[in-house]
């Protein structure tokens, strides 16, 4: 069975995006970005929701070619492009960079592939996340919280019916004051 782990940058009151799903405030050091690019490359598969998609596939396919891009920038998205993405969408009708599109049930398509072989899976998107942590799939959070509050925006966390008790695993400072907690879900 793999391992499903949901982890994003947010301000300290816990929101991905401000309004407007500005992000603007997330502007990772060279170390925090590494740690990323790092997961990544330890991801069998990336689970992606239509809005996080959108503003992944807008930037990183061609994001090692740009004149201004740095050593980390190239090898991101080397690794973006060559891993393995599944897009949960039923508005959008094509993908692309070795991604496969999924329009039917996101939560059994997630439940299904977390069953199979294979190495860890992330999922990223506040609503595809929302929709696993709801169905108990996720098995892992990390939060990398910038000192930042929005105010208000599209939150890391989703209401939920039940509590999810959670193990802290690790925690790390990174430039910036930016603190990455990992935990994991007490089953």
């Amino acid at each position: 069975m793999r391992k499903l782990i949901y982890g994003m940058n947010l301000t300290l009151d816990g929101y991905i995006a401000a309004p407007g799903d500005d992000i603007g405030w997330s502007v990772p050091s060279d170390e925090l970005f590494q740690f990323w690019s790092d997961r990544l490359e330890a991801t069998d598969l990336t689970l992606y929701g239509r809005k996080l998609w959108k503003t992944m596939s807008s930037y990183w396919p061609t994001g090692d070619q740009r004149p201004d891009a740095t050593p980390a920038e190239t090898e991101f998205a080397r690794r973006w492009r060559d891993m393995r993405k599944v897009v949960f969408s039923s508005t959008i009708d094509r993908v692309d960079w070795n991604t496969r599109l999924v329009t039917g049930d996101a939560v059994a398509e997630i439940a299904r592939l977390k069953a199979e072989d294979g190495g860890p899976m992330d999922i990223g998107g506040a609503t595809l996340a929302g929709a696993a942590m709801r169905a108990g799939l996720i098995d892992e959070y990390v939060l990398a919280t910038a000192p930042v509050l929005a105010g208000g925006g599209t939150p890391f966390f989703t209401a939920l019916d039940t509590w999810v008790n959670l193990t802290l695993v690790e925690t790390r400072t990174f430039p910036g004051g930016v603190i990455l907690t990992r935990y994991e879900t007490r089953r």
